[in-house]
């Protein structure tokens, strides 16, 4: 099926000197398309090593990743960047807005370099998410003439721009405030429900857990628990 992620034996051992660090001891996950999924856990669990690992930010030290029906582990590292360009959004805490890009140059640049859109298709697809996540009327304003939350929701159109099969969410809530951040998740779970895209998110947050589907524990790099709501 389309969108499938499958992770097999997923280790990850750091080298740290003499000393051997194992961030993730033997990860087996389904996920299927379209799932709204949260993984938390306290530091040191290995969230951060499983999204980088996902994202195709990292790789595992043994076990495979397939995504999509391809075993990414045949990759060379340039096949591996495009098919993240391709394929992956990001949304961080730190949003990561270009300051001299204006709204609707930040959430179209995916399309510029990806160079698959004409000018016409390009300005369609941008200006209809500028409408969904509520920014439309502030398309030619800079970063630094936005609330966080206003920031937020460009980098989550951002990350949808390209129409990713997977969209990776780190402590996305983290510098919002009560009612931002819940009009956030209710944003991306609006997405998650129009454009089918698989959303999974690492967080400390209750109220991205709350509205999770699947929510799966870490501790000490192993899967406490995994939980369908």
């Amino acid at each position: 099926m389309e969108g499938k992620l499958i992770l097999r034996d997923i280790q990850k051992i750091y080298q740290k000197g003499s000393v051997s660090v194992e961030a993730l001891k033997g990860i087996n996950l389904l996920i299927e398309k379209g799932e709204f999924l949260s993984i938390m856990g306290p530091s040191g669990s290995g969230k951060t090593t499983l999204l980088n690992i996902i994202g195709c930010l990292d790789v595992p030290t043994k076990g495979e990743v397939i995504y999509d029906g391809v075993a990414l582990k045949n990759l060379k590292e340039d096949e591996l960047s495009e098919y993240r360009k391709k394929n992956i959004g990001f949304i961080f805490q730190s949003y990561n807005l270009i300051p001299v890009l204006t709204v609707k140059e930040n959430i179209e640049l995916p399309l510029v370099v990806e160079k698959k859109l004409s000018p016409a298709e390009r300005e369609k697809r941008v200006m209809e998410l500028i409408e969904a996540v509520g920014l439309k009327g502030m398309e030619n304003r800079y970063p630094r003439e936005l609330s966080g939350g206003q920031e937020q929701r460009v980098a989550i159109a951002r990350a949808l721009v390209k129409k990713p099969l997977l969209v990776l969410a780190d402590e996305p809530t983290a510098n919002l405030d009560s009612v931002t951040a819940e009009e956030i998740i209710e944003i991306m779970k609006q997405m998650n429900e129009i454009e089918k895209t698989t959303f999974i998110f690492s967080t400390h947050d209750p109220r991205v857990e709350k509205h999770a589907k699947r929510l799966i524990i870490l501790k000490d790099g192993q899967i406490a628990s995994d939980e369908g709501r």
